[in-house]
């Protein structure tokens, strides 16, 4: 059982480490292996009483690497912050980005760089040689990339919300794009040194909603504003098009699986959330690490979403869990001294009990009464629990089959041929409702003045909701039409639901589907959805049909992700579809349910059901898609079931 901290203690101590003043030097430049300058403000250790002399002596070092500005208040907070309690704070323009030479191509420099970066910030007379990284989203990433080439000074990091493989989870999901990153492209475009050069450049694409040009897709070179900056335009397509699995994902600053073995194997803190746009990569650098490193490696999953934790957010898109969800008051004084606790105890070696933490740390979120908050949001609440590892103790992986008649239980079916058809229309996808995304999603609400404590990425576009949220669109939901009815009254949405639950089910961990499909079409996708359905109460009287975690698959790679086999028509054909994991109670009375359908748009590119190389196609047709749940093609979902008592609050 994790237990809250007395949060008046952690302010006294707190100000009593900020016992320096802070000096700053700004745009110092420093050369990469291939001579490229990259700027770097560094927030020094000052004298209380003279904040204009360096205090003299040697410091552990904290390098942050952003695309997104080293000038923004919330790095210049983050510097002062550390700077005054006794660290050397180095935040670096990424190449390409603001102040920093070069010209920037999305990931695949950030290997070579980033180990560059800590090289150097390693080996100045002010530094103790002691490296510690930190950061949030492409700033995760960047600790990835530098770490799998294993920079002799790097001693430790602290990820937070990161990719794990480009090609799996992140960029690319089991075969589809996740659009996110194409509007991600604009945002590059339009703020990137040949945009900021050029104010007709800049005012062109300032003016762009990149989330309408995703409507256009497939895009041709020069076909869309991308082409007022060429570099960005090359490396969207090339996101875009290299579908298949090649050289291209093996890249280091992508493919950070694929170097696990090479990986620093130094303390790490890996930090996520259950409705994060990371939170498969969050789970499998996991295990993947902690398998192989001594570290230690330490795993934080909350109930946010993207960049939420930031600014300790107690609620994920539609859903508030309370004061226990932040960092703050349960974890840390926050998230930043979240950080400095870590870096106290590997970079400083204080023996401030970090290392006798439970290794895994998760917020269980639990059901509620089924009420609406003040704010409007849907209650539900829950806690924080400890352990040593992932599984938790106790863990079945606990198979739901899907029945004739729209059933799914426990018990495999028995009936010799039972199958759903549903018609799969690219003109007509299914509407992204919620779930676990960034770049497309709405904007996190910060508290006043930390504003710009939330990624960039977020704070750009407004076109989907994200988190936990009722799946019934309003005229907010992109691609929804009136009268906004349930997405499960869609004809395109097969529906498959338990009971009312006789008792709690605690779900923690990864979860998978297994399903058996067949199309008239020669490719087509697969998508599943796990749904919390409430029972109707006063504040909701149709109840609230809550996504959990869903996933999509292209049907093209269900044997080999770089050599695609098209599918023959009316084959039946087994597919296993890794998704995002949780750590949720569906409570009593409730029902789990899964919806199998084909589209979730514009989170995930659409297919278009032709067979043609993906970015290449010229046309789109309808499919017709069946899934098969009978004793020969026993179709479930997967879910980590851990027993209610394992997890029952003890104080």
């Amino acid at each position: 059982m994790v237990k809250a901290l007395d949060t008046q203690s952690w302010r006294e101590r707190d100000e009593s480490q900020a016992e320096y003043g802070v000096l700053m030097a700004s745009e110092v430049m420093t050369p990469l292996r291939d001579g490229v300058a990259m700027a770097n403000d560094i927030f020094f250790p000052a004298l209380p009483d003279d904040p204009t002399t360096r205090v003299p002596g040697e410091f552990p070092v904290v390098l942050i690497r952003t695309p997104y500005n080293k000038r923004s208040d919330s790095m210049r907070l983050t510097g002062e912050y550390f700077a005054r309690r006794g660290y050397v704070m180095v935040i670096q323009d990424c190449r390409g980005r603001y102040d920093s030479d070069g010209t920037f191509v999305f990931l695949t420099q950030e290997a070579e760089d980033g180990y560059d970066a800590v090289e150097w910030c390693g080996t100045q007379p002010w530094s103790n040689g002691r490296v510690g990284m930190m950061g949030t989203s492409y700033l995760g990433w960047t600790q990835m990339a530098a770490a799998v080439l294993n920079p002799p000074h790097l001693r430790t990091m602290v990820i937070n919300q990161a990719g794990a493989s480009a090609y799996s989870s992140s960029v690319r999901h089991n075969g589809t794009m996740e659009l996110r990153f194409l509007a991600w492209a604009f945002m590059d475009a339009a703020t990137n040194p040949t945009a900021v050069q050029n104010p007709q450049i800049a005012k062109a694409l300032g003016g762009v909603q990149g989330a309408d040009w995703l409507d256009r897709l497939p895009w041709r070179t020069g076909s869309t504003p991308l082409a007022l900056n060429p570099s960005v335009e090359q490396w969207a397509l090339e996101l875009y098009t290299n579908a298949d699995y090649s050289s291209y994902w093996d890249h280091p600053g992508f493919n950070f699986a694929r170097h696990w073995d090479n990986h620093s194997d130094i303390p790490m803190l890996l930090s996520g959330a259950w409705y994060d746009s990371y939170t498969r990569a969050t789970l499998e650098n996991y295990f993947g690490l902690s398998e192989r490193k001594e570290g230690p490696v330490h795993l934080l999953m909350g109930p946010w979403t993207h960049g939420s934790a930031t600014v300790d957010a107690t609620f994920s898109g539609d859903v508030e869990f309370g004061p226990t969800a932040s960092v703050a008051g349960n974890l840390a004084e926050n998230f930043t001294h979240l950080h400095l606790q870590w870096f106290d105890r590997w970079l400083k070696e204080m023996d401030n009990g970090v290392d006798r933490q439970d290794r895994v740390r998760l917020f269980l979120m639990e059901p509620g009464e089924g009420k609406r908050s003040r704010e409007g949001r849907l209650q539900r609440g829950g806690r924080w629990i400890g352990a040593d590892a992932l599984p938790l103790a106790g863990t079945t992986e606990t198979s739901f089959y899907l029945q004739p008649e729209g059933g799914l239980s426990t018990d495999a079916p028995k009936a010799p041929r039972q199958s759903t058809t549903w018609v799969y229309d690219p003109a007509n996808p299914v509407p992204t409702i919620g779930g676990n995304l960034s770049s497309l999603a709405d904007v996190v609400q910060a508290p006043a003045g930390l504003e710009d404590r939330i990624p960039y990425e977020m704070r750009w576009a407004n076109i989907v909701k994200i988190g936990g949220q009722h799946q019934q669109p309003d005229a907010k939901v992109r691609g929804a039409q009136p009268p906004y009815m349930p997405l499960s009254s869609r004809d395109d949405v097969v529906v498959f639901q338990t009971e009312p639950l006789a008792e709690d089910v605690v779900a923690v961990g990864p979860i998978s589907a297994t399903l058996y499909i067949s199309s008239d079409a020669p490719d087509t996708d697969v998508t599943v959805k796990v749904v919390d359905v409430f029972p109707p109460s006063a504040d909701y009287p149709l109840g609230y049909e809550l996504n959990i975690s869903d996933s999509i698959f292209r049907m093209r790679y269900r044997n080999s992700w770089s050599e695609p086999e098209l599918m023959t028509p009316g084959e039946v054909y087994r597919v296993e579809i890794p998704m995002y994991g949780t750590g949720a109670v569906f409570g009593a009375g409730h029902r789990i349910r899964v919806d199998v359908s084909s589209s979730n748009y514009p989170r995930f590119d659409r297919n278009p059901n032709t067979g043609d190389p993906i970015g290449k196609h010229h046309s789109t047709r309808i499919a017709v898609n069946t899934i098969h749940h009978d004793a020969q093609h026993a179709s479930f979902v997967t879910l980590p079931v851990v027993p209610a008592a394992s997890v029952a609050i003890n104080g």
